[in-house]
């Protein structure tokens, strides 16, 4: 609970009530409104409360996820560029290898429960497989090299 406590967190409270506070208020400020004759001001009637509520449903939510503290999959977990461990092969780390590979070529215990690395293919393609895609892809290079210049000056 001393997390809770903190000055920041005190905002937090702070500023949480004193918005559902203004939203009732103004909920309530439509509500005579629309009675005495303001037929629009039924649905900002509505509309008050209900942000009200989200802004309770996020406070709740947000003590929720400060309470649960250093479960590992909170935001401040170490994210795979923040570790100070260097680099190890696939084989030392246990994820899995390509699919079909020997098992002694996945690493220690296999594959169960571990990400696999995901690996990109780029195709390129040549002038004979498309033109007009190169043709694009320069215009866009030199749009790129000259982002102050119009459209109108593009030389091709």
């Amino acid at each position: 609970m001393k997390r809770l406590l903190t000055p920041s967190w005190i905002a937090r409270h702070v500023g949480a009530v004193a918005l559902v506070v203004a939203f009732s208020a103004l909920g309530w400020w439509q509500i005579s409104r629309a009675v005495a004759g303001n037929a629009l001001s039924w649905a900002y009637a509505v509309e008050w409360p209900v942000f009200a509520g989200f802004v309770i449903f996020v406070w709740i939510r947000e003590v929720r996820h400060t309470l649960r503290g250093d479960s590992p999959d909170t935001d401040s977990a170490p994210g795979p560029l923040d570790t100070a461990e260097p680099a190890r092969p696939l084989a030392a780390t246990g994820v899995a290898g390509p699919v079909g590979a020997p098992a002694d070529a996945r690493g220690p215990g296999g594959a169960a429960g571990i990400r696999r690395p995901v690996r990109a293919v780029r195709r390129t393609t040549t002038a004979d497989e498309d033109p007009e895609l190169d043709e694009y892809n320069r215009y866009l290079a030199w749009r790129n090299a000259n982002p102050d210049a119009r459209i109108s000056d593009y030389p091709g």
